[in-house]
């Protein structure tokens, strides 16, 4: 009798809580420290939930951020061009073309012909 062996889904494996994967988990949490004194602000107001559910939602923003894929839309030409990236990517070449001046810089390799 022969070994065979049974391929398995492997894909959720590198997940935390089955729903966070490493890098949303950290964007999550670095989200929630960002919400955090808005909880610290309420909380001396005496409306400490209001600050747990502002900081509960700059944490979900930052597992959208760290989860998702932005979608591709047919109708905006926008999102033909990022559609299927991750979030997070996105984010950072917009920050560092912001950081650039708004400026793109193209290379281009020129061929001489001899003659």
């Amino acid at each position: 009798m022969g070994t065979y062996n049974i391929p398995r889904n492997v894909k959720g494996e590198g997940r935390i809580l089955f729903i966070f994967s490493t890098k949303s988990m950290i964007y999550t949490a670095i989200s929630a420290v960002l919400g955090l004194p808005f909880y610290f602000i309420f909380s001396a107001l005496q409306t400490t939930i209001v600050g747990i559910i502002i900081m509960a939602f700059f944490g979900l923003i930052g597992f959208f951020i760290g989860t998702f894929k932005f979608p591709e839309i047919g109708a905006f030409k926008f999102s033909k061009t990022v559609g299927g990236e991750n979030i997070d990517e996105i984010i950072k070449r917009a920050i560092k073309f912001k950081k650039r001046g708004n400026r793109i810089y193209l290379y281009t390799k020129e061929e001489r012909k001899n003659g």
